[in-house]
């Protein structure tokens, strides 16, 4: 028996060796996360939902998710793998054009590095888009709500891109090919894809500055418009309790199949943030949304869509991974464009919202 187990000793050790080697090597992560939230508009319109260019929190006076999505993660040295399955309201709205299982696919994509020295990758699938500060997830986002920019600007593509990080990590270069503006499947009718870049600096830990854009046509080749979009933002971190962050999008739609002149629109955001301490933060966030000739956002109306909009929310982390915000915003447009409970029109938005988020 004492032989057996001498015997044995190296054959365990030769194991052990081997598993602590593979477990340096890839590792898989299970995580999640969910938001529950209640919003209330003063115009209290009668179908319980906000207007057609809101798509985060869209639901009005009723207790509702989000989002909700569990994610697996997985990395070696040279390849990476994420799938994440998702619902919620969010999910309704940003992905009404989808079929099937794809309403609830917010992440599957795969990656590879193609380079033994430099931090190079492919990756294809479906992923975040790179364009923009604000993300689905709430907890990563300065305000509750989404701003009117985030909201009519992708909030997921479906492609492949390369993409490039410097050793020292000040720089992230990537270039995007993708099925067209925040699409999974690409619009019956369209040959073509669009394509994106992104341009990243982070000189220190205090600033950020990004670049991205998208070109393309999301119709059909019959009624082909090109579009052209830029999205700039920085964020600055002041000191330990204080720092903003500044945008600024520009698009232009062909107004017709081959025709010279474009429709404009564009929105400047401001967003200042204050955390006294490492449970509470304060932040409020000011925005402009220009669409006078409805190239984005159609109201039907004289002036367009001429949308001022801000806000001020207040946050608490209960607990580390539990997250509870409470936000006041009003909307107030050039002409009328929300519904009241009457079926009219008004041209102003009061709203207050509350949610509360855990991420595991």
């Amino acid at each position: 028996m004492i032989i057996r187990k001498v015997l044995l000793l190296p054959i365990l050790l030769s194991l052990m060796r081997f598993s602590a080697q593979e477990s340096k090597e890839h590792s898989l992560k299970i995580s999640g996360f969910a938001e529950v939230y209640y919003q209330y508009d003063s115009n209290n319109p009668e179908s319980n939902s906000r207007p057609g260019f809101i798509y985060s929190h869209h639901r009005n006076n009723e207790v509702n998710i989000n989002l909700a999505f569990i994610k697996a993660n997985y990395e070696t040295e040279n390849l990476r793998a994420n799938l994440a399955l998702a619902t919620g309201t969010y999910m309704n709205a940003n992905y009404s054009e989808e079929q099937g299982v794809l309403k609830n696919i917010y992440e599957a994509n795969i990656g590879f590095k193609i380079s033994k020295n430099k931090n190079i990758w492919i990756d294809a699938g479906i992923f975040p888009s790179h364009i923009g500060f604000e993300s689905a997830v709430v907890k990563d986002n300065w305000n509750l709500t989404r701003s009117i920019a985030a909201e009519n600007s992708p909030y997921f593509e479906t492609g492949a891109k390369i993409s490039y990080t410097t050793d020292n990590g000040k720089w992230l270069m990537s270039g995007l090919i993708i099925n067209g503006w925040q699409r999974i499947q690409q619009v019956d009718g369209n040959s073509a894809p669009s394509f994106g870049h992104q341009l990243t600096y982070i000189p220190n830990e205090k600033l950020t500055i990004n670049s991205s854009s998208f070109i393309g046509n999301d119709k059909p080749d019959s009624i082909r418009q090109m579009r052209y979009f830029h999205n700039l933002y920085g964020i600055y971190k002041i000191n330990n309790h204080w720092a903003v962050r500044a945008g600024f999008d520009l698009g232009a739609e062909q107004k017709f199949k081959g025709s010279d002149a474009y429709n404009i629109w564009y929105t400047p955001v401001f967003i200042a943030k204050y955390s006294p301490n490492e449970k509470v933060s304060i932040a409020a966030r000011g925005e402009y949304y220009h669409d006078k000739n409805e190239a984005k956002i159609t109201t039907g109306t004289e002036n367009g869509f001429q949308m001022l909009d801000y806000s001020l929310n207040f946050d608490y982390q209960i607990l580390p991974n539990l997250l509870w915000r409470t936000e006041i915003r009003n909307l107030n447009n050039k002409d009328a464009v929300f519904l009241n409970r009457n079926k009219n029109l008004e041209a102003n938005s009061f709203t207050g919202t509350t949610s509360l988020s855990v991420n595991f």
